[in-house]
């Protein structure tokens, strides 16, 4: 199994301090809806994983989450692809739950779901705790620069060795090219 992991506030989608908390609010970011129809076109079971402690602290509510989704899945759908699964975390960043990335609940729980072997998977976020999860699961972390990824690269060790592309939809264009 080809397994891609996509984080979604700042890689699929416009991310905000004040949180996505309808569809009204959700808006791709350009180029991402087409790459994930084409990252499905090209074999890869596709899950999207997301911290929304905005459910824990009242922000939004799970109608609201589920109809964000929903407008997700059906934008990638129109372009001739598909999510197979979205998890998400709706605890708060104190409850010391196990699914809250950096923690790697959410991705022990795909592969519990799929029996993919998760060294082999390929998780792209925009967040410290997007590439702690992945290491944590032993997954390939990858780094757009979208959303918050341009301060997260700032942060890390200069000889710190990374994948690190501008967008999700230069990520799925490599992912078409042979080669390392």
């Amino acid at each position: 199994m080809r397994l891609l992991i996509v984080d979604r506030d700042g890689v699929i989608n416009e991310d905000s301090p004040d949180f996505i908390k309808s569809p009204d609010e959700w808006h791709a970011i350009p180029g991402s809806i087409e790459a994930l129809a084409a990252a499905s076109q090209m074999g890869f079971t596709i899950y999207v994983v997301s911290n929304q402690s905005g459910l824990a602290r009242g922000i939004v509510d799970i109608e609201q989450l589920h109809r964000i989704h929903a407008l997700m899945l059906s934008e990638v759908k129109r372009c001739g692809g598909r999510v197979d699964a979205i998890l998400y975390c709706p605890h708060g960043p104190d409850e010391g739950c196990r699914c809250r990335k950096p923690r790697p609940g959410l991705l022990e729980s795909i592969a519990e779901r799929t029996g993919a072997v998760l060294r082999d998977a390929i998780f792209v976020g925009d967040r410290l705790s997007d590439l702690e999860a992945a290491r944590a699961v032993g997954a390939r972390a990858v780094l757009v620069e979208t959303g918050h990824g341009r301060s997260t690269l700032a942060k890390l060790p200069a000889h710190e060795r990374l994948a690190v592309y501008p967008n999700l939809a230069a990520v799925v264009n490599r992912l078409r090219s042979p080669g390392p």
